[in-house]
């Protein structure tokens, strides 16, 4: 609708976690650097934490681009309702090994038997499970399980587990001690920094085709601070309605007051997102708060199925 009107080349705004897009802040690039290093030495359990819409899922593409460019083995586990039964299944279907057996005996002998394999040959084995913050206290169980499958050395199998900040506080229970004990490498995601913001938007113009005209002012970047608390995928998300209004509108530049009206339209000024005078960082009580994560589930949630910036273009034309 608006690309040739700005003069991109694709929508710099999508909510799809394309690797492309990754804005590396030093935190995302330590997130990452942490996740490679402990998959090449075979720490064998890292985890990958982060508020919802912080990027971890972008993030998860991006290592898995870069273990597929080294021929890696990859078990990639997006579904985290599931049963010990469905763990397995699932592991030997994305590893894709063959077992005609359904007892979970066999199947990990199985899985056993390929990833020595696997480690005879020089290759690496890795299981990333996203949203892990849902998986139950049995499935958990199991997965420490497999971290027993090790030579006398090294471990045969590398796990990520990547999840909401719920994961954290899960893995601090008694009964999953072990679990935790586990755990060699802990990776996080966070919002991003007003400077962050402003960085970001202008990396997504640019990998979208930008010519280097300002389409954002900088009061309009600072007001999708303001209302996103720095949360990525409510950036995109107020980035792309505003690029939709402005074109509607036929201005050239972003303004704040287009941004302010789509953060009213989904509800995000409810949410009391100013930060005190000089600050440029947010108290973690506002992410963790009830009417934050709320607020954000249902602005996304209508994000996702209409879209009432697309519906007001639509009534213009």
């Amino acid at each position: 609708m608006y690309k040739s009107y700005f003069g991109l080349k694709e929508n710099p705004f999508n909510v799809n976690p394309d690797p492309r897009y990754l804005y590396l802040t030093k935190q995302i690039e330590e997130a990452l650097t942490g996740l490679m290093y402990g998959i090449q030495t075979r720490k064998g359990f890292i985890t990958l934490t982060g508020e919802v819409g912080t990027g971890k899922t972008t993030l998860v593409n991006r290592l898995l681009d870069w273990l597929r460019q080294r021929r890696t083995r990859t078990a990639f586990l997006f579904n985290s309702r599931m049963n010990t039964s469905h763990l397995f299944d699932f592991i030997l279907a994305e590893f894709e090994i063959v077992c005609e057996s359904r007892t979970k005996s066999q199947q990990l002998m199985k899985l056993n038997q390929w990833l020595l394999e696997r480690y005879r040959a020089g290759e690496t084995a890795v299981l990333i499970i996203d949203e892990a913050q849902n998986l139950s206290y049995p499935v958990l169980e199991e997965i420490r399980m497999l971290t027993n499958l090790e030579t006398s050395t090294e471990k045969l199998l590398q796990i990520v587990l990547s999840g909401q900040p719920e994961l954290e506080e899960k893995l601090k229970l008694p009964q999953l001690r072990q679990l935790k004990q586990r755990i060699t490498l802990r990776c996080k995601t966070a919002p991003l920094t007003k400077e962050q913001t402003h960085a970001y938007i202008a990396e997504r113009l640019r990998i979208a085709g930008t010519t280097g005209e300002q389409i954002f002012s900088p009061e309009a970047m600072d007001t999708v601070h303001m209302y996103s608390l720095g949360i990525p995928r409510v950036v995109n998300l107020l980035c792309e309605h505003a690029l939709i209004n402005t074109y509607v509108e036929q201005e050239r530049v972003v303004s704040p007051k287009i941004v302010e009206d789509i953060a009213r339209e989904f509800q995000l000024d409810e949410i009391e997102p100013i930060p005190p005078p000089g600050s440029s960082r947010i108290d973690n009580d506002v992410y963790n708060s009830e009417t934050f994560v709320q607020n954000l589930g249902e602005a996304l949630s209508r994000f996702r199925v209409s879209s009432p910036a697309v519906s007001s273009a639509r009534d213009k034309k």
